[in-house]
């Protein structure tokens, strides 16, 4: 257009770090940012893959750290399972394969690289027979098969490279404090991505219920500022296809919350809305009488909404209590509204 070369924007993370190298060098690190973009892509429209999609997407500008680094992996990793999509996440590490590829030429490194990123393992083996490195493919399918990290440091120890493998212990730091929250993943030294910029630490999430276009997730730590006239700032973050986490959610029942209905007279009204606020403070659905029902009338319609009534008269309000009935079994007890929360959520 007007003589200038104009593309519709592909992701969002170049066009944060050009905003961070024009507008906020100078603010204090780390940086936490956050946003939703729609982006495009020219490609065949599929299930979950469209030529324009909604990537919500989180960088962390100024943290040279495995810390850094694995708090970007947990964000990632909270923020899906909040919604209740059904995922695996697979975390990995370039260095590695970084590694057992460093004595090729960096046409020969790309190359291999876009083989696996693609796992198209047939053609890799006969690229590197026709660049006389045959002997690197059993060392990369070993390296995919990876349990661990100390496996894979053993792996490159012994892969016939010279020098020694640089991030072993950063690796380890990182994987360690990702061991340490507990979390569900698959440790994978055979993720590549499929942009040129990731630099170290890599991740992906994948939906169970996409069939083979079911990548939500990707991230990894990566340097770009420098290419917009920056310094070489450290940077990590990660995409979400907001597209495609919608429609696996289209397919998936989310897991449903209790739902609390409060019973109660109208001489307790205040005294009902500061239980109802407590149940909600502690996350809990819960549904305040509005209308001028009596207290068989609120049950009833209870029985018809909620899980469990919290049923709240005179009695209840001197006492500081509350009565806890479950709708489903009948059972119920007078107990405080923290015991309820328990009791609720157990």
């Amino acid at each position: 257009k007007g003589g200038r070369k104009l593309a519709l924007r592909p992701e969002g993370t170049a066009a944060v770090i050009r905003m961070y190298v024009n507008e906020a060098k100078v603010l204090s690190k780390p940086l936490r940012w956050c946003y939703l973009s729609d982006c495009y892509r020219y490609e065949r429209p599929q299930k979950g893959r469209y030529r324009q999609f909604w990537q919500f997407g989180a960088e962390q500008i100024g943290a040279d750290t495995p810390a850094g680094e694995a708090e970007i992996i947990l964000l990632a990793y909270e923020m899906l399972k909040s919604t209740g999509v059904r995922f695996e996440l697979h975390i990995g590490h370039l260095a590695p394969m970084k590694h057992i590829l460093s004595e090729l030429s960096d046409a020969d490194r790309k190359a291999v690289m876009a083989l696996l990123d693609k796992k198209n393992f047939e053609d890799l083996k006969k690229y590197l027979e026709g660049i006389n490195a045959a002997g690197l493919y059993d060392s990369l399918i070993k390296l995919i098969e990876c349990k661990n990290i100390d496996e894979a440091i053993e792996l490159c120890n012994n892969c016939g490279v010279s020098s020694d493998m640089p991030d072993k212990d950063r690796m380890k730091e990182l994987i360690a404090i990702i061991d340490s929250q507990k979390i569900d993943y698959k440790l994978n030294l055979g993720i590549v991505r499929g942009l040129d910029y990731y630099t170290g630490m890599v991740f992906e999430g994948f939906a169970d219920n996409l069939g083979a276009e079911n990548q939500i997730l990707g991230g990894g730590s990566y340097r770009l500022a420098h290419l917009f006239g920056g310094d070489d700032t450290a940077t990590c973050g990660f995409g979400i296809g907001f597209d495609r986490v919608m429609v696996s959610l289209g397919e998936v029942r989310p897991a449903s919350s209790p739902t609390v209905a409060v019973v109660y007279t109208s001489d307790v009204a205040g005294y009902a809305f500061t239980a109802a606020k407590e149940l909600r403070s502690a996350g809990i659905n819960t549904e305040l009488n509005l209308l001028d029902r009596g207290i068989g009338a609120q049950m009833k319609y209870a029985a018809k909404t909620a899980d469990y009534a919290v049923v709240i008269g005179a009695r209840e309000a001197e006492a500081g209590t509350i009565t806890l009935k479950d709708l489903k079994s009948g059972e119920q007890k007078e107990c405080t509204v923290a015991d309820a929360v328990k009791v609720i959520n157990s």
